[in-house]
């Protein structure tokens, strides 16, 4: 478990860097200049049009994959026992919501033909921040359920 900690330690820093960072670049016409969205750019517009949604979107995009890292880092370090684990793979799952809605955005808009869409590096930053906590969950999950056997 010893690269897990850092590693989970380390996802509490770039979790909120990946919120603020350019996922994408979107614009309505290729002769225009292109808009910057991040997940933070992106509640703040769906604020304004549909508050539950927003809310809903910020609790799977924000919420749920930040108190499932905190969780882990409790279990690291012995501050909570594995039998949390259950409830954090609950929250891993509902924070995959935010890749879906992050691959609904990107697909619909390149099907309309109408904008642009380039990938930007926040895109990478985020999907490399699920991934690792994807991992770092498994093995958690792996190694805490010896000790509850």
């Amino acid at each position: 478990m010893t690269l897990l900690k850092p590693a989970n330690l380390l996802l509490l820093v770039l979790y909120p860097v990946a919120w603020f960072a350019p996922l994408m670049r979107a614009g309505l016409l290729p002769l225009f200049g292109l808009s910057e969205i991040s997940v933070m750019t992106g509640l703040q517009s769906l604020w304004g049009t549909d508050t539950f949604l927003a809310i809903v979107v910020a609790t799977f995009a924000l919420v749920a994959p930040y108190v499932k890292t905190i969780g882990l880092s409790l279990i690291h370090f012995g501050l909570i026992g594995p039998r949390i684990t259950k409830l954090l793979e609950l929250l891993g799952k509902l924070a995959m919501a935010d890749v879906f809605l992050i691959a609904l955005y990107i697909t619909l808009t390149k099907g309309i033909g109408v904008g642009r869409i380039e990938v930007a590096w926040g895109l990478y930053l985020f999907t490399f921040c699920i991934l690792t906590s994807l991992y770092i969950s498994w093995k958690t999950h792996q190694l805490t359920r010896k000790d509850l056997n």
